[in-house]
């Protein structure tokens, strides 16, 4: 069968309605029939991609079949609180605040994050400075793995970045990611208090491209928005009535001190672009037929699908079910 012709409209949805209605159908099936659960639980941040699942749950079971559950901590952004009480007034659904902060103090999150920092810029102060991790433009197009550097900004408003050994890379993602595997915790706790399913918030790239935490925000029942690309989550919050506030906050990772866009740290490009050069990717479109699309050359192109095929090998061990077939 001839393949379309590559355009920018390619992966924009036929019927936003339909695809909503198919969602909601075997989000039912699977949660009632499959799993036997009463309800769904979703974690709600403030962000699209949580919003969007929230209210896909409240059409499938009823408002008062869905918990959400709001999971801040010490470097939570005060804005992602009011969006998400504002989304849970809007689709009418019970709330519970759960601050995790003292569960990631006993596990040493911070400190160990700390900790890793100072080896690499020990001017650093946690009690006044901020930072962040991520991966500078330079990469890519590089036909090298991403290289993390670690951003201090400090009191007087003054920057300083390093590059990261492997070492201190992989404790501040350690650390960092108890985060996520606390909330997961919580999120089974009021689930299973109310015979409810865990409903997953991560959209296509998060699971395709591994910007998840095993067994942490990748730990869910089900993922109604696993198959969807950011933009098309877009294309479902504007049908579902999401509160425009949401719709318009650039999505964040909320995860360091430091203000970091999920852009910055991981996906190193605009969504609009990135969903259709995996589209591109994924359906074996030639670069030099994307090129012209998405506006680069087809080196470029040819050099970002090798980076997508790279991520999917690096993040297939985050995928898999626990091995245990002996």
């Amino acid at each position: 069968m001839t393949k379309p012709k590559f355009t920018k409209e390619i992966i924009k949805l036929a019927n936003v309605d339909a695809t909503i209605d198919r969602i909601v159908t075997k989000l039912k099936d699977d949660v009632y029939r499959v799993l036997r659960r009463r309800g769904g639980v979703v974690g709600i941040s403030g962000g699209i991609d949580s919003s969007v699942t929230l209210a896909l749950a409240v059409k499938a079971f009823g408002a008062k079949n869905v918990l959400g559950v709001m999971l801040p901590e010490k470097d939570s952004s005060d804005e992602s609180k009011a969006l998400a009480l504002q989304l849970a007034q809007k689709f009418g659904v019970d709330v519970v605040e759960e601050n995790i902060s003292g569960a990631l103090e006993g596990f040493g999150c911070y400190s160990r994050r700390d900790e890793a920092v100072k080896r690499v810029i020990p001017e650093f102060n946690p009690q006044t400075d901020k930072m962040k991790i991520g991966i500078p433009d330079e990469f890519l197009n590089s036909k090298l793995p991403p290289v993390f550097y670690v951003t201090v900004i400090f009191a007087d408003n003054t920057e300083k970045s390093e590059r990261l050994p492997l070492n201190e890379y992989l404790q501040i993602v350690a650390a960092s990611n108890f985060k996520q595997r606390s909330r997961m915790s919580m999120l089974y706790y009021h689930a299973e208090a109310r015979h409810y399913a865990v409903i997953g918030t991560p959209n296509k790239h998060e699971v395709k491209q591994g910007f998840f935490v095993k067994y942490g925000d990748g730990g869910a029942d089900v993922m109604p928005i696993g198959n969807l690309y950011k933009t098309q989550v877009y294309e479902l919050a504007s049908v579902l009535g999401v509160p425009h506030d949401i719709i318009n906050r650039v999505p964040t990772t909320d995860t360091y001190t430091a203000e970091q866009t999920q852009e910055e740290f991981f996906y190193q490009m605009p969504f609009e672009t990135m969903d259709l050069l995996w589209h591109a990717w994924e359906s074996e479109y030639a670069p030099a037929e994307v090129g012209p699309v998405v506006g680069k050359d087809a080196s470029e192109v040819s050099s970002i699908f090798k980076n997508f095929e790279r991520k999917m090998k690096t993040t297939d061990y985050l995928r898999r079910s626990p091995i245990h077939n002996y």
